[in-house]
């Protein structure tokens, strides 16, 4: 009887084991499942953030024109968003005298800030050491504090144009939404360098181009002609060797300035 009783008792002991394994199997499925499916998610492409946009006949977009609109008497406002380089190799002297690409470059980016018209908004975005970020928001703010953000970039940074140029697109859309697609909507880019991803940065720009009429004028820095940015007869671009041509050519960003009575329709 004992020995039936002792063979009874490891029967259930085996028993409980296997149980006990399949549990855990279980137990680890379920916990692996959310873990696969965040691994499937990360290996996604991160989407395209002109793919979110369905109605590509208008700009901006209908539901941007729902929120915040401002008062009639500022819908044909100027707007400008500036794109300053703060890649390595502004910190280099060519093109440039006995100082910085980066040190030319914010002199006469200063100088052109204190043309842009008084009612006009300004933004400023930039990649440098210490980041890629909007320096500051667009709006009519003090001038003053766009020249000090401008001042304060660090040259210490890949080169990552695409990203600036959807961001820019996204805050001018916003800002169209305010003003019903009225004024004019510019992206102001100073670069020395070839983008990170240069056919990606191509086909952003042709999507900003065919969705909306936002002017993108480029002051190329000591670089050639052949810039991705760099658009005969659909982008402005301008080679500058020497600190004055970029001085000019942030002038003539302003000069070439156009007049869009109504830009919601194109």
């Amino acid at each position: 009887m004992k020995k039936l009783l002792c063979t009874y008792a490891a029967a259930l002991l085996i028993l409980s084991v296997v149980l006990s394994g399949c549990g855990e199997d279980a137990d680890q499925q379920n916990a692996s499942a959310p873990q696969q499916q965040k691994n499937v998610a990360q290996q996604q492409k991160i989407p395209d953030p002109f793919e979110k946009t369905t109605d590509a006949s208008t700009w901006p977009p209908s539901a941007k024109k729902e929120a915040n609109i401002l008062p009639a008497d500022q819908w044909s406002r100027k707007n400008y968003v500036m794109i300053f380089d703060g890649s390595g190799s502004m910190s280099e002297q060519r093109c440039s005298g006995n100082k910085t690409k980066s040190t030319v470059a914010k002199e006469a980016v200063a100088d052109w800030a204190q043309s842009v018209p008084a009612d006009a908004n300004l933004g400023l975005i930039v990649f440098d050491q210490q980041g890629f970020s909007v320096r500051l928001q667009l709006g009519q703010g003090d001038r003053q504090k766009f020249i000090q953000q401008v001042q304060a970039v660090v040259p210490n940074s890949g080169t990552p144009l695409t990203q600036a140029v959807q961001t820019a697109y996204e805050i001018l859309t916003a800002q169209a939404g305010k003003q019903l697609g009225y004024g004019e909507y510019h992206m102001v880019i100073v670069t020395d360098g070839v983008a990170n991803q240069p056919e990606q940065l191509t086909r952003t720009v042709n999507a900003v181009l065919a969705r909306s009429p936002i002017i993108i004028s480029t002051i190329g820095f000591c670089i050639a002609d052949t810039h991705s940015l760099n658009q005969p007869g659909r982008t402005i671009y301008k080679a500058a060797d020497n600190p004055e041509a970029l001085r000019q050519g942030l002038q003539d960003v302003l000069a070439e300035s156009e007049s869009f009575d109504d830009i919601t329709e194109f």
